[in-house]
């Protein structure tokens, strides 16, 4: 099959496609023409990286659990260390998350929405969060 096809079947863009190949992540046989030629193993193998990243593995991660993903004789205590470190990661993504929608909520609150000109949301913006720590208040 052409990259058009394995794009449509693995669900991935054929640009990201190009890209996975120009960094050695694949490698498709070229037929005697010099176009590549997508088989089951490639498309295997897209739909691995397809979901490896969906996941939040970054392209060197994917790297390393394409290569345990082929070697039989692999440990699963290393693909297991792996995702363990990814957990980490999304937690750590999860706590920041909420620290940003706990000081935007305070913020909502703090502002009144009307006409007034005021507003401690662009006042919290605009100021520097050492110099507000400095001086012992809170952006409210």
């Amino acid at each position: 099959m052409n990259i058009g096809d394995a794009a449509t079947r693995s669900g991935l863009p054929a640009k990201t496609i190009r890209y996975y190949e120009e960094i050695g992540l694949l490698r498709p046989p070229r037929a005697e023409n010099g176009y590549r030629h997508y088989g089951e193993r490639e498309l295997h193998k897209l739909r691995f990286l397809q979901r490896a990243r969906s996941l939040g593995f970054t392209i060197e991660e994917c790297r390393h659990l394409l290569s345990l993903y082929e070697d039989r004789g692999r440990a699963s205590a290393d693909v297991r260390a792996l995702a363990t470190e990814r957990i980490a990661d999304v937690d750590a993504k999860i706590a920041e998350l909420q620290a940003m929608k706990a000081t935007l909520s305070r913020l909502v609150h703090a502002c009144h929405g009307d006409d007034r000109p005021d507003c401690p949301i662009l006042d919290d913006l605009a100021s520097d969060g050492q110099a507000r720590a400095d001086r012992g208040r809170s952006p409210l």
